[in-house]
């Protein structure tokens, strides 16, 4: 039956998954790699889309499930179309196998990995502002399929007897920490105020012999 496809069509739903794939993998990048102090700020200012990428990054956990479990289908489709579309290409050799295998694993790993976690690491806000307009209807539409997966996970953990930490995205920042952060941030914070907060610190390490 996919005999009767047009090998142009093969080309065309390769290349539309191959982006759907790219997409996935971009997007997680870009909003794992988002300045949250910036995304709150714009928050703040109304941004709809900042508002909308910091509900999916309160909620991690759906976030990448959703994520992974999208590229592990798109992946596994786009292998059976690089194998559909060498058959058609080269016949049925026993090299055509090998040729199909590795060029799906070519494709994938520079079309839908690379490429796209460098361009959504170097564009992380404008690009994770834009997805979460994408990204959140989709995963509220497949909820009821990631919540019938989870249970069968959760079953899974229960008998390696594994339990998630709770609360492990709440992690509080050490003196040294907030110090590194103010240097670091010197292009969104005044110079004036960034010795206001660096003076604060060093306060902070006074003993009593200092005074």
């Amino acid at each position: 039956m996919t005999d009767d496809i047009p090998i142009s069509w093969l080309f065309v739903a390769l290349a539309t998954l191959l982006a759907a794939s790219g997409f996935f993998a971009m997007s997680e990048t870009c909003l794992m790699a988002v300045n949250r102090y910036r995304l709150k700020h714009l928050i703040r200012e109304g941004s709809v889309g900042a508002r909308l990428a910091g509900a999916l990054l309160d909620r991690p956990d759906e976030l990448l499930a959703f994520i992974l479990a999208g590229n592990t289908i798109i992946n596994a489709a786009v292998t059976i179309l690089v194998a559909e579309i060498c058959r058609r290409l080269l016949g049925t050799g026993d090299y055509v196998l090998a040729v199909a295998t590795l060029s799906a694993g070519f494709f994938i790993l520079v079309f839908a990995e690379i490429v796209p976690k460098v361009i959504g690491a170097a564009y992380s806000e404008p690009i994770a502002i834009g997805a979460s307009y994408v990204l959140t209807p989709l995963i509220r539409v497949t909820r009821w399929v990631m919540w019938i997966i989870n249970i069968f996970v959760r079953a899974i953990l229960a008998v390696l007897r594994v339990r998630p930490i709770p609360g492990h995205g709440a992690q509080h920042l050490s003196m040294e920490e907030l110090r590194t952060l103010v240097l670091e941030g010197g292009k969104f914070i005044p110079k004036k105020h960034q010795s206001i907060f660096l003076n604060l610190f060093e306060l902070e390490d006074m003993t009593v012999d200092d005074t």
